[in-house]
């Protein structure tokens, strides 16, 4: 009787790891990046997977007391960006995650993302610390908006926006009074478009 030789196992070749985007439920992104953290866990595959981020950059806003309040703001809604090594397993399994709707790229096939995008992106999310980071303010008005006054001793009155003062949460508006164009200052929770 001949032995059969049994044949030696073929390694099957590691993707490389790249940056992709993932079109996610909006307002979902946390819970559904957490959903796939567990599931690449548990999953035989975890070496085909690096880190999962939720892009976010952090903003000042504004309490309707006038107190400053650094958040967290995403930077694309919607979105979550990964870092892996794509083949049928790896790509079964991301979208097979409920929450995930695709990758992006063209015609059905992940495109990663280019590094420049990739570095840009990162600097926002983790900035250097010596860096001076300026924050951004959420003053959701632009100049010459049309506004009116909600709270203040020119309540009810409109007015165009002029000027934002984005570091005190400040907005000038020209606001029309006996005639005459008066420009007034006014925190921005104060007004509200028309």
């Amino acid at each position: 009787m001949i032995e059969a030789e049994s044949p030696e196992p073929t390694e099957v070749p590691v993707p490389p790891m790249m940056w992709y985007i993932l079109k996610v439920a909006f307002n979902r992104e946390d819970s559904i990046r957490d959903s796939l953290a567990k599931r690449i866990a548990l999953s035989e595959y975890k070496d085909l997977f690096g880190e999962i981020l939720v892009p976010t950059e952090d903003v000042v806003e504004f309490t309707r007391a006038g107190k400053r309040k650094v958040v967290k703001r995403k930077l694309y809604p919607g979105y979550l960006m990964i870092r892996m090594g794509v083949n049928d397993e790896s790509w079964f399994l991301v979208r097979e995650t409920p929450g995930i709707g695709d990758f992006t790229g063209a015609s059905g096939k992940p495109t990663p993302m280019s590094d420049i995008e990739v570095e840009r992106i990162i600097k926002m999310v983790y900035p250097d610390a010596e860096e001076e980071q300026s924050l951004k303010t959420t003053i959701p008005f632009r100049s010459g908006d049309r506004v009116r006054v909600k709270e203040g001793n020119f309540q009810n009155l409109e007015g165009d926006v002029d000027r934002i003062d984005e570091a005190n949460g400040r907005v000038t508006v020209i606001i029309s009074i006996f005639g005459r164009s008066t420009p007034v200052e006014l925190d921005h929770w104060q007004i509200e478009t028309l």
